[in-house]
């Protein structure tokens, strides 16, 4: 064979080499596949001598090597053995003890010298190397990350609403035209459907078009079509319009509420929106203006601006002289009622809708809307909050 493996003088036996003995163990082989009687592999004095050199091996490169030459696709005994079918078959399971005795001889040495050498191995590195026991303790998972403050303000919505006993109703993000425009009273020649506005889907075959929804309000459409009246339930999720600056971007949160029944009027709804603003900032009294506006879905429609103190840069609610618009609200339109199967001379209600993001920046004296979505981590450090600070009503909701 070339490149003998030569390992030591002082090694066992009577073999120069390793090679040596595994030539003598090829040999051996096949005279045992003439003649099982002649001798036995597993106890040979080559066999012995092989042995010797696997209790031997100092380094994992000789060891390795070793293995490969007897066991390795080439080895010894692999290629020895691999015509075992042509042995003729009255000697064949006594060649195949032989086999299994060899493998099983060699094993035994070459498995507690694995076993030394990896044992080795870890001593050098434990002996080499050193923990510094003076590092700072790495801070656990949840004291280093942050909640998003949109998720934060969901939570705190959420919160707030489920106090007064409102459900939480959720729906697609990809709406058809007839959820998202027709059913709640938008004429056909609205500037929302035109592709300036709205993210539409290529035209199918028929020629109807998916989008992606402008506000959440399809979701009290699917409501009202699947549940009867009383229906009390706010709308948290995303929304899509084609519109990028400082105060807008292509993706924004939008929050609306829905209730239907036999007497909602608008004083229930201003008393609500009332308790939600003084809840959601944090102040013991707050007022709010109602003016005349206009949507396709409500009749009347208000739009609500609540009492705010600009000073310094920042904005405080509940106190000061001037004003900020939040939201926009109204009675639920009688075509949306009709449009839904109710009968809007048996039930009436009324809704509202509020960006997220938009609430978020007020409360939080955030500049930029678009930092909401640049994955900024110094940012979310410093807007962000702890996972475990939960927003209750009782405890505080940004406490």
């Amino acid at each position: 064979m070339a490149n003998p493996l030569v390992l030591s003088d002082n090694m066992p036996g009577t073999a120069k080499s390793f090679d040596e003995a595994l030539q003598i163990l090829n040999l051996e082989i096949n005279q045992v596949k003439v003649d099982p009687s002649a001798l036995n592999l597993s106890t040979s004095s080559n066999t012995a001598i092989i042995q010797g050199y696997f209790s031997s091996f100092q380094t994992n490169a000789d060891f390795e090597n070793a293995r490969i030459k007897i066991f390795g696709k080439n080895g010894v005994i692999t290629t020895g053995f691999a015509d075992l079918k042509q042995v003729p078959p009255e000697i064949r399971p006594a060649v195949g003890n032989q086999r299994k005795e060899l493998v099983a001889a060699i094993e035994r040495p070459s498995s507690e010298t694995q076993k030394r050498l990896q044992q080795a191995v870890l001593d050098a590195k434990l002996n080499t190397e050193g923990v510094d026991v003076t590092l700072p303790v790495r801070e656990a998972a949840a004291d280093i990350g942050r909640v998003h403050p949109i998720t934060q303000v969901i939570d705190e919505l959420t919160a707030i609403f489920a106090d007064m006993s409102f459900s939480i109703a959720e729906g697609p993000d990809i709406e058809t035209d007839d959820y998202n425009f027709t059913k709640l009273n938008f004429p056909k020649d609205h500037p929302a459907r035109d592709m300036q506005d709205t993210f539409f889907f290529n035209p199918k075959p028929d020629g109807s078009r998916l989008l992606l929804r402008t506000h959440t309000s399809p979701v009290q459409v699917r409501t009202m079509l699947n549940q009867k009246p009383p229906i009390r339930v706010i709308i948290p999720g995303r929304t899509y319009r084609s519109d990028s600056d400082q105060t807008h971007t292509p993706m924004f949160h939008q929050v609306e509420g829905l209730v239907i029944d036999r007497n909602s009027h608008l004083g229930h709804l201003k008393w609500i929106l009332q308790e939600f603003c003084k809840a959601f900032f944090e102040v013991d009294s707050v007022k709010m203006r109602f003016r005349p506006s206009f949507f396709p879905f409500t009749e009347p429609s208000l739009e609500v601006d609540i009492q705010c103190k600009r000073d310094k840069g920042e904005i405080r609610f509940g106190e000061g002289d001037d004003w900020m618009e939040i939201l926009g609200c109204g009675m639920v339109h009688p075509n949306v009622l009709r449009n839904c199967g109710l009968d809007p001379d048996e039930f009436q209600g009324f809704a509202w809708g509020m960006g997220i993001d938009r609430i978020a920046m007020l409360k939080y004296g955030m500049p930029d809307l678009r930092a909401f979505f640049e994955a900024d981590v110094r940012w979310l450090n410093h807007y962000g909050f702890r996972p475990l600070d939960f927003p209750t009503l009782a405890g505080g909701l940004s406490a």
